[in-house]
């Protein structure tokens, strides 16, 4: 029987879906272009992308940390492999090489975040996550993120020089969608994406005809190792595995972030279970070629701005992701959204990150201490993710993709002065 419930529950579905796919298209895109990977081989990485990250979202909303979060290709993991990359030529080696010890490292990381999920090593991980630290977290990714919709909604991303065109087009869709997110009452208010993409969709194909992507072609196949035959470069496996262990912040962050959502405190067993299914999936990306798996912390965003927290829609969205990666067509389709739309979109979604950060530190006593610790690690990332890669070329080669992400050093400031702070406090006491 057909009902309004099973209506909104359906059009939440392919709000998720367009949520999943706009997060999702660019990665195995420009991971395959690092690589020199032919047509065929990044169609496939498409799909495998789409198949893997649909069965991962539906696993961890069904057995895992069972929460509506999508479960996908990790931005800091996205990040890191790029930046190895490009440092073939720094480290005299070709990119097959590096890509089969990217493949290395990512298996044994996987392990890794599998084990710590398995021995309750969440909870020890979650006690260095203080409002403070979700604050630095939530406020630099939201900051990273930010910049590059921004781009693309003022059509950087195809040039050098701001296209007016298609920035007052996309500044006009946003507004549109945050007055109906805001003013629109129930249903409205909650598929004000939805409604913003499909206006986006239809207004810019009517507007830029000729600007509509490239169709994929529906010849893939399953490929093994596809950056490179498995090798062993011990720096490199090294990185990536540490890459791993750093990047579990994202399910500790994300899964602390939620609660404010849920007004729930995320149990112990979600933590243990949600660490297992990442570091499992962590683990398969070695073999496909992919970038690694964790809970997107951007869900926040879409949460509060939608206000759909139900498993029922977001199963459905993963479902619809699983049999668009299987039907090449359609991903021809969903190809046609124009990026400076899906940027429009994800840029609205995405502000609710913001007001996240600052729920953390809602009721803070604010004093020169509190200043500092909050204000060295966030103003630090923001201003090491304005600074040029190149930069970057006198540090050694194996610690770049480290020290050169804002977000990551932001992070890891944030923990050491909280780490400093607890054990003077600890000293003073004793």
């Amino acid at each position: 029987m057909v009902t309004k419930q099973n209506i909104f529950s359906l059009l939440g579905g392919f709000q998720w879906l367009f949520f999943m796919f706009a997060n999702t298209v660019v990665i195995p895109i420009s991971i395959g272009a690092a690589f020199n990977l032919d047509g065929s081989e990044i169609v496939s990485a498409l799909q495998q992308s789409f198949i893997l990250t649909g069965v991962a979202c539906v696993l961890q909303g069904w057995i895992g940390h069972r929460l509506s979060i999508m479960e996908g290709q990790s931005g800091l993991w996205w990040g890191v492999i790029l930046n190895i990359a490009a440092m073939a030529d720094t480290l005299h080696l070709n990119v097959a090489a590096i890509g089969g010890s990217i493949a290395v490292g990512s298996i044994l990381s996987g392990l890794l975040v599998s084990l710590l999920g398995v021995f309750g090593l969440a909870g020890l991980l979650k006690k260095w996550f203080t409002p403070i630290v979700m604050f630095v977290f939530l406020l630099l990714l939201a900051n990273q993120l930010i910049f590059t919709f921004l781009k693309g909604m003022l059509g950087l991303n195809s040039g050098n020089h701001i296209r007016l065109d298609v920035a007052c087009f996309s500044i006009l869709l946003a507004a549109i969608t945050i007055i109906i997110n805001i003013k629109g009452k129930g249903i409205l208010s909650n598929l004000a994406l939805l409604i913003g993409m499909t206006i986006g969709w239809l207004g810019s194909t009517w507007l830029f005809p000729t600007e509509l992507t490239a169709t994929f072609t529906p010849h893939a196949h399953l490929i093994w190792f596809p950056l490179g035959a498995p090798t062993f470069i011990g720096g490199i496996v090294f990185m990536v595995v540490i890459t791993g262990l750093l990047n579990t912040s994202n399910t500790i962050a994300t899964l602390k972030g939620v609660e404010d959502i849920y007004q729930k405190e995320t149990s112990t067993k979600q933590y243990k279970f949600s660490l297992i299914l990442s570091g499992a999936f962590t683990s398969i990306s070695g073999f496909f070629g992919l970038v690694p798996y964790a809970p997107y912390a951007s869900s926040l965003g879409f949460l509060q701005s939608t206000g759909i927290r139900e498993r029922l829609p977001f199963f459905l969205g993963s479902v619809m992701f699983i049999i668009l990666g299987m039907v090449p067509q359609l991903i021809s389709f969903f190809s046609t959204i124009p990026p400076h739309v899906g940027n429009t979109i994800l840029f609205v979604a995405y502000c609710q990150l913001f007001l996240s950060a600052l729920r953390n530190i809602e009721g803070l006593r604010f004093t020169p201490k509190t200043g500092y610790r909050i204000a060295i690690p966030s103003l630090l990332g923001m201003s090491i993710m304005n600074i040029p890669k190149e930069a970057f070329a006198t540090i050694p080669a194996l610690i770049q993709p480290l020290l050169s992400n804002g977000l990551l050093v932001g992070i890891l400031v944030a923990l050491l002065m909280e780490l400093i702070s607890w054990s003077s406090k600890r000293f003073s006491n004793n």
